[in-house]
């Protein structure tokens, strides 16, 4: 993922407004989206614990703007019919697959840029941890909704809650500091430093990368 764009987050947020105008939570799905497509977020994927609504539009949206792939994850058969039917038109240009969320956000989708997470779907909090776990390394962002009346049980995992909708708890991971086996491995940090010649006026700048290091974890 690149660099924040605001100009991706506005179109994506407008996007998901009229998308969802009908919807009963539009707020989460302008939220979403503008957060995905702000990200440049090119993978994304949300597992849902039903029939898709504006969490899967948010997505739709954000991968319209990013030029990436939004995949729906659906619990079963029937939950898949039934989300295409509710989505209407807005489901062109949506990948949908049948499966076991943490699975799939193991295997075929791991390294997605931003992952949504049904909080009512069946063992939802080791579907959020296998987000975790499977997301891009490089900022990749997860958010959970419908957590309002788990949040005080998910304190443990280090995301923020926002009072939008039904709840989001949301995280990003930090790029700078991740797993690598039983080591966390921190990434070079960079900065600039600019020496100006008295003599000439003249500016120098340097780049300065501190060395890599790696801090055992004890279990």
């Amino acid at each position: 993922m690149s660099g924040w764009s605001a100009e991706k987050a506005k179109r994506a947020y407008i996007q998901a407004l009229k998308m969802a105008k009908k919807g009963k939570e539009p707020d989460v799905a302008e939220f979403i989206s503008a957060l995905a497509a702000g990200n440049n977020a090119q993978l994304m994927v949300v597992a849902n614990a039903g029939v898709a609504g504006p969490a899967t539009l948010a997505l739709a949206a954000a991968a319209h703007q990013t030029a990436g792939r939004a995949v729906c994850v659906c619990c079963g058969e029937n939950e898949l019919q039934a989300s295409k039917k509710a989505l209407g038109v807005h489901r062109h240009g949506l990948e949908f697959v049948v499966g076991d969320a943490k699975c799939l956000l193991l295997g075929d989708y791991k390294g997605a840029d931003c992952v949504l997470v049904d909080c009512d779907i069946t063992s939802a909090k080791e579907v959020f941890v296998a987000a975790l776990k499977g997301a891009n390394k490089d900022g990749a962002i997860v958010v959970g909704y419908n957590i309002r009346h788990r949040a005080s049980r998910w304190r443990q995992l280090k995301a923020s809650f926002l009072p939008i909708g039904e709840g989001l708890l949301v995280t990003k991971i930090d790029p700078n500091n991740v797993k690598d086996n039983d080591n966390v491995v921190q990434k070079r940090r960079s900065r600039w430093i600019v020496q100006v010649d008295h003599c000439t006026g003249e500016e120098h700048i340097f780049r300065v990368t501190s060395p890599q290091k790696k801090v055992q974890i004890e279990v």
